[in-house]
Protein backbone atom coordinates (compact mmCIF):
# COMPACT_ATOMS: atom_id res chain seq x y z
CA UNK A 1 0.00 0.00 0.00
CA UNK A 2 1.48 3.39 -0.96
CA UNK A 3 1.93 6.32 1.41
CA UNK A 4 -1.15 8.23 0.14
CA UNK A 5 -3.37 5.19 0.59
CA UNK A 6 -1.98 4.56 4.12
CA UNK A 7 -2.60 8.21 5.05
CA UNK A 8 -6.13 8.03 3.64
CA UNK A 9 -6.82 4.77 5.52
CA UNK A 10 -5.53 6.34 8.76
CA UNK A 11 -7.72 9.44 8.28
CA UNK A 12 -10.74 7.23 7.55
CA UNK A 13 -10.10 4.99 10.58
CA UNK A 14 -9.78 8.06 12.84
CA UNK A 15 -13.05 9.44 11.49
CA UNK A 16 -11.40 12.54 9.98
CA UNK A 17 -11.95 11.76 6.31
CA UNK A 18 -14.64 10.40 4.06
CA UNK A 19 -14.71 10.72 0.25
CA UNK A 20 -16.92 13.60 -0.92
CA UNK A 21 -19.59 11.22 -2.18
CA UNK A 22 -20.02 10.00 1.42
CA UNK A 23 -19.87 13.27 3.39
CA UNK A 24 -21.24 12.96 6.89
CA UNK A 25 -20.54 14.77 10.11
CA UNK A 26 -17.18 13.46 11.25
CA UNK A 27 -16.04 13.11 14.84
CA UNK A 28 -13.09 15.25 15.85
CA UNK A 29 -12.29 13.89 19.26
CA UNK A 30 -9.30 16.10 20.07
CA UNK A 31 -11.42 19.26 20.28
CA UNK A 32 -13.86 19.35 23.13
CA UNK A 33 -14.46 21.38 26.25
CA UNK A 34 -12.10 19.21 28.29
CA UNK A 35 -9.09 19.82 26.02
CA UNK A 36 -9.75 23.53 25.60
CA UNK A 37 -6.87 25.73 26.73
CA UNK A 38 -7.57 29.43 27.04
CA UNK A 39 -4.61 31.77 27.02
CA UNK A 40 -4.55 35.56 27.55
CA UNK A 41 -5.26 37.79 24.53
CA UNK A 42 -4.28 41.43 24.88
CA UNK A 43 -6.30 44.14 23.15
CA UNK A 44 -3.22 46.08 22.06
CA UNK A 45 -1.69 45.25 18.71
CA UNK A 46 2.04 44.70 18.31
CA UNK A 47 3.72 47.09 15.89
CA UNK A 48 5.70 45.47 13.10
CA UNK A 49 7.05 48.90 12.12
CA UNK A 50 8.06 51.53 14.66
CA UNK A 51 7.62 50.60 18.34
CA UNK A 52 4.44 51.90 19.99
CA UNK A 53 3.83 52.63 23.67
CA UNK A 54 2.98 49.54 25.72
CA UNK A 55 -0.71 48.93 26.26
CA UNK A 56 -1.37 46.53 29.14
CA UNK A 57 -5.03 45.81 28.47
CA UNK A 58 -6.08 42.19 28.71
CA UNK A 59 -8.99 41.78 26.32
CA UNK A 60 -10.08 38.19 26.97
CA UNK A 61 -8.88 34.63 26.92
CA UNK A 62 -8.15 32.93 23.62
CA UNK A 63 -8.66 29.25 22.85
CA UNK A 64 -6.64 28.49 19.70
CA UNK A 65 -8.90 25.55 18.84
CA UNK A 66 -11.99 27.74 18.61
CA UNK A 67 -10.04 30.55 16.91
CA UNK A 68 -8.37 28.45 14.21
CA UNK A 69 -10.89 25.64 13.67
CA UNK A 70 -14.32 26.72 12.46
CA UNK A 71 -15.65 23.27 11.50
CA UNK A 72 -14.09 20.70 13.88
CA UNK A 73 -15.97 17.75 12.40
CA UNK A 74 -14.51 18.46 8.94
CA UNK A 75 -10.99 19.57 9.90
CA UNK A 76 -7.67 17.75 9.84
CA UNK A 77 -3.97 18.65 10.01
CA UNK A 78 -1.19 17.77 7.59
CA UNK A 79 2.56 18.53 7.61
CA UNK A 80 4.22 20.11 4.55
CA UNK A 81 7.24 18.66 2.82
CA UNK A 82 8.86 20.91 0.21
CA UNK A 83 8.85 24.55 -0.80
CA UNK A 84 6.53 24.85 -3.81
CA UNK A 85 4.21 27.18 -1.85
CA UNK A 86 6.71 29.50 -0.10
CA UNK A 87 5.33 32.65 -1.75
CA UNK A 88 1.94 31.85 -0.21
CA UNK A 89 3.56 31.73 3.25
CA UNK A 90 3.62 27.92 3.37
CA UNK A 91 7.06 26.58 4.26
CA UNK A 92 8.67 23.16 4.49
CA UNK A 93 7.61 21.41 7.73
CA UNK A 94 4.64 23.74 8.38
CA UNK A 95 1.45 22.25 9.75
CA UNK A 96 -1.61 23.05 7.63
CA UNK A 97 -5.14 23.21 8.97
CA UNK A 98 -7.42 21.79 6.28
CA UNK A 99 -11.20 22.25 6.24
CA UNK A 100 -13.14 19.70 4.18
CA UNK A 101 -16.43 21.59 4.61
CA UNK A 102 -15.24 24.50 2.42
CA UNK A 103 -15.83 24.39 -1.32
CA UNK A 104 -12.59 24.02 -3.29
CA UNK A 105 -12.98 26.97 -5.65
CA UNK A 106 -10.83 29.16 -7.91
CA UNK A 107 -7.98 30.81 -6.02
CA UNK A 108 -8.19 28.64 -2.88
CA UNK A 109 -5.19 26.67 -1.64
CA UNK A 110 -6.12 22.99 -1.56
CA UNK A 111 -4.79 19.60 -0.62
CA UNK A 112 -5.09 17.43 -3.72
CA UNK A 113 -4.15 13.89 -4.63
CA UNK A 114 -3.13 13.74 -8.30
CA UNK A 115 -2.47 10.30 -9.75
CA UNK A 116 -1.77 9.00 -6.24
CA UNK A 117 0.58 11.84 -5.25
CA UNK A 118 -0.45 14.29 -2.52
CA UNK A 119 0.25 17.98 -3.05
CA UNK A 120 -0.70 21.42 -1.77
CA UNK A 121 -1.33 24.00 -4.51
CA UNK A 122 -3.54 26.95 -5.41
CA UNK A 123 -6.57 25.84 -7.45
CA UNK A 124 -7.19 27.67 -10.74
CA UNK A 125 -10.04 27.20 -13.16
CA UNK A 126 -9.39 28.89 -16.50
CA UNK A 127 -11.18 28.41 -19.81
CA UNK A 128 -12.62 25.12 -18.63
CA UNK A 129 -9.22 23.87 -17.48
CA UNK A 130 -8.27 22.86 -13.95
CA UNK A 131 -4.75 23.88 -12.92
CA UNK A 132 -2.89 23.39 -9.64
CA UNK A 133 -0.55 26.37 -9.32
CA UNK A 134 2.61 26.42 -7.20
CA UNK A 135 3.63 29.61 -5.40
CA UNK A 136 7.32 29.30 -6.26
CA UNK A 137 8.76 30.12 -9.69
CA UNK A 138 11.00 27.03 -9.52
CA UNK A 139 7.97 24.74 -9.89
CA UNK A 140 5.67 24.21 -12.85
CA UNK A 141 1.85 24.30 -12.74
CA UNK A 142 0.03 20.98 -12.89
CA UNK A 143 -2.65 21.06 -15.58
CA UNK A 144 -5.24 18.38 -14.90
CA UNK A 145 -6.12 16.36 -17.99
CA UNK A 146 -8.85 13.79 -18.58
CA UNK A 147 -6.31 10.97 -18.25
CA UNK A 148 -5.34 12.05 -14.72
CA UNK A 149 -7.13 11.18 -11.49
CA UNK A 150 -7.62 13.98 -8.97
CA UNK A 151 -9.25 14.12 -5.57
CA UNK A 152 -9.44 17.33 -3.53
CA UNK A 153 -9.12 16.51 0.18
CA UNK A 154 -9.91 19.98 1.46
CA UNK A 155 -9.16 23.70 1.56
CA UNK A 156 -6.17 24.98 3.53
CA UNK A 157 -7.30 27.64 6.01
CA UNK A 158 -4.18 28.15 8.14
CA UNK A 159 -0.46 27.46 7.99
CA UNK A 160 1.36 27.10 11.29
CA UNK A 161 5.12 27.47 11.25
CA UNK A 162 7.78 27.83 13.84
CA UNK A 163 10.27 30.67 13.80
CA UNK A 164 13.03 28.46 15.21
Amino acid sequence: MNNIQRTKELLISNGHYLPYNEIKLLKFSSIDNQSSIKLPLYSCKISAGFPSPADDHLEKSLDLNSYLIKHPAATFFVRVSGDSMINAGINDNDILIVDRSLKPSHGKIVIAVVDGQMTVKRLYKRSGKLILMPENKNFKPIEITESMSIEIWGVVVTAIHSLY
